[in-house]
């Protein structure tokens, strides 16, 4: 007789209580109500857990039966399939995407800076963690990623959004190395098919017409000294602002005239060596009565134990007159032209502002750093700007290197 409701609620004799097909009830002296099924599979008798009573309802204790006898119809040992999802919902409890992107942040932890981690988990942590963090790795669809990108892309942030979703692969990448997902669902997601295309703003840079006013506008800057000559060497070695704002004394070899700018502290996270002009040497000797007992070389007047700030550049250059129309960047740019336009070979010019040569097949047997030829590029350059604050020099004569 199988069972019904009003009988299960009314029970008290210990025991089985039958209800077909191998479902039953186990009622237990203690009061205990537990759902068991016995079924056979390659030539044994087995039993399976349903549940407990009322938790899981008669229909549901049914329904379960059914789907296990569905199982064994089809040769599966509905007791091991159980066991095997349950190792599934383990093994994907333990590998979130957050979880494994976590693994992934201290994995790289070894080869970034300190400020590229930051970086790098709060970009995940306000744009991905939120909607897909608690999601195992494998149930993530590349449209849901597309989504998430998609949004951070519509907040304006484009560049932002191409950085995420490179970071996302790599994160798959990682997982499929260390065996934590079997395939990459994310390799055919390529940004330029998500992202709607966008203009390009170079910075603002000065003129090689403006540099005799701007020279004696900064010789003349009554601001922060460190600032003044931060700036100074920053014209002279044509590198980024980050990396002068972070420039340390132990990177300096003064007698040999070299500055080594580490790989952790580089855009392309490849060290790059820098020829010091006699200019560039004197600016560095003038820094040292100043802040060589410090770690940093233009540390900030406010706080002496961190670099100056990234705006620190450009607002000098606002306070001179140089709003909206010059950046610090753009020193490179100015560098750039002036150099091409006065015949110095481009790869010399270009391996001096640590560009990445695009073509591969070129870049794999194209390694030279030039060091001789940017060693004369680099006084050459001293010399031209020196010139051209005195308004003595318009053009240097073309000079190959």
């Amino acid at each position: 007789m199988k069972l019904t409701d009003a009988k299960l609620r009314t029970l008290t004799d210990p025991g089985k209580h039958f209800d077909g097909g191998g479902l039953y009830l186990e009622l237990t002296k203690a009061g205990g109500r537990y759902w068991r099924m016995k079924y056979r599979h390659g030539g044994k008798e087995k039993l399976l857990a349903l549940g407990v009573y009322p938790a899981v309802t008669l229909k549901a204790a049914r329904d379960a039966a059914g789907e296990a006898r569905t199982a064994l119809q089809a040769g599966d040992d509905p007791g091991a399939l159980r066991k095997a999802d349950k190792v599934k919902a383990a093994y994907e409890s333990a590998n979130t995407f957050e979880a494994v992107a976590r693994d992934w942040l201290a994995h790289q932890s070894g080869r970034w800076a300190s400020v590229t981690s930051d970086r790098v988990r709060a970009s995940l942590e306000g744009h991905i963690f939120p909607a897909l963090g608690a999601r195992p790795l494998a149930s993530i669809r590349p449209g849901e990623v597309m989504a998430a990108i998609k949004a951070v892309e519509a907040s304006g942030a484009t560049d932002q959004a191409a950085r995420v979703l490179q970071r996302v692969k790599a994160i798959y990448r990682w997982a499929v190395t260390h065996e934590r997902i079997e395939s990459n669902p994310m390799l055919d997601l390529v940004p330029s098919e998500i992202l709607k295309p966008r203009q390009v703003n170079h910075r603002p840079a000065l003129s090689d017409r403006e540099l005799p006013e701007f020279l004696r506008k900064l010789e003349a800057y009554e601001g922060d000294a460190h600032t003044v000559r931060a700036l100074r060497l920053l014209m002279l070695t044509s590198t980024r602002p980050g990396e002068v704002r972070g420039a340390c004394w132990a990177e300096f070899d003064l007698e040999a005239a070299l500055w080594t700018i580490p790989a952790e502290r580089m855009k392309m996270r490849t060290e790059h060596r820098v020829p010091l002009s006699r200019q560039a040497v004197e600016v560095l000797r003038i820094m040292q009565p100043l802040s060589g007992g410090r770690e940093l070389v233009f540390p900030s007047p406010y706080y002496p134990g961190k670099s100056l700030s990234e705006n620190t550049f450009n607002s000098a250059m606002a306070r001179m007159g140089y709003k909206g129309s010059a950046t610090a960047h753009g020193f490179r740019a100015l560098f750039s032209t002036v150099a091409n336009e006065c015949g110095w070979n481009p790869d010399v010019i270009e391996r001096q502002l640590a560009h990445v040569e695009r073509n591969g097949v070129r870049a794999a047997y194209h390694r030279s750093t030039y060091m001789q030829d940017r060693e004369k590029l680099l006084q050459w350059w001293a010399d031209y700007l020196d010139g051209r604050k005195a308004g003595k020099v318009l053009k240097m004569p073309k000079r190959a290197a």
